[in-house]
């Protein structure tokens, strides 16, 4: 709606997760450093957790784009899954025909197993990418292990990647999942932007959407800061808002003020209090 006003080609402040908005902070390089070497090492399994909002769809859709084509993947977003189903699912992202017949577990195991043979055999990797893992039930948890069973004498045939909340963890610790959490090698939680980052990120995803003449503040840096804590998700709703209310006032200039308007439009984020200058 704004996009015009601000000389932008698109809206740089969307929610959804497009990784060549990707601001890789310190911490989110260091994340992706960690998923590249677990998939490349063949570790078989790497978890990689954080808030919500924190860039982790974001950073795995990174991940895939930069993958090359020794690697395949299927990338599952619906964690609400059956065992079963989980099987047809990565079966089908890897894109190995449907069953016909009776469903099993089995028949579906023996075809992924007989794909990843090949695949190793052709010299490739193969990564299953499960998002939102913290929903997992323990049986399906149980069958992501026995996937992880499929491996040559040297080498795992596929790498799995568990992203989720910091409640994936806990559910990981659990005595019934001590099998499949001592086969996880790799981890990473991925926290909050830095203070110093929050300009860098906003600065970042204008210049992607073709710069325009939108001017965020000093001050409205650290305003953002205040109310966002950090967290990707909360600095583009708050800046989304901003815009349009600058849009609305036609000003390019984004100040405290203005900025905590928007966030008072928002709901507040809980807010304690802003910064006072403009």
């Amino acid at each position: 709606m704004y996009e015009a006003f601000f000389g932008l080609q698109e809206n740089p402040f969307t929610l959804s997760p497009d990784p060549k908005y990707l601001y890789l902070s310190d911490r989110h390089r260091e994340a992706l450093n960690y998923l590249v070497y677990g998939i490349q090492e063949r570790k078989g399994f790497v978890v990689v957790t954080g808030d919500i909002g924190a860039g982790k769809t974001t950073l795995c859709r990174a991940l895939l784009s930069s993958l090359n084509g020794s690697v395949e993947t299927a990338l599952i977003f619906n964690s609400f899954l059956s065992e079963i189903e989980l099987l047809e699912t990565i079966n089908q992202e890897f894109g190995l025909p449907p069953e016909t017949g009776e469903r099993s577990r089995k028949r579906l195991l023996d075809a992924l197993n007989a794909y990843l043979l090949a695949n190793y055999g052709e010299g490739k990797n193969a990564v299953l990418l499960i998002d939102e893992s913290q929903n997992l039930s323990h049986g399906v948890l149980e069958q992501i292990r026995m996937i992880s069973n499929l491996e040559t004498v040297r080498e795992k045939l596929i790498q799995i990647v568990l992203i989720g909340q910091p409640e994936l963890q806990d559910v990981l610790a659990m005595p019934a999942l001590r099998q499949l959490n001592e086969r996880i090698t790799v981890r990473y939680h991925l926290g909050p932007l830095e203070r110093a980052d929050v300009g860098r990120y906003i600065e970042h995803r204008l210049a992607v959407a073709g710069r325009g003449r939108a001017a965020f503040t000093s001050w409205s840096y650290r305003t953002i800061y205040r109310y966002s804590q950090g967290v990707p998700r909360r600095i583009n709703a708050i800046c989304d808002r901003a815009l349009l209310i600058a849009y609305t006032k036609e000003k390019v200039r984004i100040g405290a003020a203005l900025v905590r308007r928007a966030v008072r439009d928002l709901g507040g984020y809980g807010e304690t209090g802003g910064v006072s200058r403009k």
